[in-house]
């Protein structure tokens, strides 16, 4: 298998087992979304310049509250799970279905 497909398959499935409602996250997921999400925008993925400006703030809103809550949280995300997961949802917005 072609070493760049092996990977963008491996990180496609990664976002989605994280993204998964049934799915626990820990510090290590939300982190991991946070880094690929700069290192997709970082790159100028070509996903993120097809959406609008008034997506690309949503986007940008729920990254910096993912980030805020990361900073001010010092027990897991258990209490706020979903309301976390529909964050990281929306700041990767664009980038899900193919990675």
């Amino acid at each position: 298998m072609n070493p760049i497909v092996a990977y963008s398959n491996h990180t496609q499935g990664k976002l989605e087992q994280i993204l998964h409602p049934s799915y626990v996250l820990c510090k290590e997921d939300v982190v991991w979304i946070l880094e690929f999400i700069k290192k997709k925008v970082a790159e100028e993925d070509p996903r993120m310049q097809g959406l609008a400006q008034p997506r690309l703030l949503k986007n940008f809103r729920y990254f910096a509250e993912v980030s805020l809550m990361l900073i001010h949280r010092r027990n897991g995300f258990d209490q706020e799970a979903d309301r976390l997961k529909m964050w990281l949802r929306e700041a990767a917005y664009g980038l899900q279905g193919e990675a």
